[in-house]
């Protein structure tokens, strides 16, 4: 049986330790799919303690736009996280937010069309002041639809407030 289920909230709001505790929860073998592209060392070492922090129990498969090349029918997966993720689409198709949204609204439906237990986590950028920046604008302007688009088709959604979990849907 399919189920989606969507934690958001904001940075270090306690997100992927939730998801990661939630997968875990749900499977002794669940997969870790990491859709973030290595910028810089210092991202790299953000990257590097969500490695750490998982065990040997975890199948990791990083992937930066394709997530329906995989078949996990039957799987628990965390997908962390969908802000990397429009991030990728964003920049590959020139901060255009209408073929972003288009695309990731069909890849999000092929890969979620498996019966599988699918966790994303989000961010909820949104949230914070108004960038003087016109690009961050615009995507924050696209990560807020896209979020309210995978809300709507997710069965549970969880908002993460200072390592506290609750619940919307």
């Amino acid at each position: 049986m399919k189920k989606i289920i969507l934690i958001t909230g904001g940075a270090r709001s306690g997100k992927s330790s939730y998801a990661e505790q939630l997968a875990l929860s749900l499977s002794p073998n669940p997969v870790y799919l990491a859709t973030a592209r290595v910028w810089d060392d210092e991202f790299r070492q953000r990257v590097q303690k969500h490695q750490d922090r998982r065990g040997p129990e975890w199948t990791n498969i990083e992937e930066e736009k394709a997530l329906s090349k995989h078949n996990l029918t039957g799987r628990v997966v965390l997908i962390d996280c969908i802000t990397m993720w429009c991030n990728n689409f964003f920049f590959d198709l020139n901060n255009d937010i209408d073929a972003t949204l288009e695309a990731m609204k069909k890849e999000f439906l092929a890969f979620t069309r498996s019966d599988a237990t699918y966790i994303f986590v989000t961010n909820e950028i949104g949230m914070g002041g108004t960038s003087v920046n016109e690009v961050q604008r615009h995507f924050t302007d696209l990560q807020g639809w896209f979020n309210q688009f995978a809300a709507s088709q997710a069965h549970e959604v969880i908002f993460m407030v200072s390592g506290i979990p609750m619940k919307i849907k």
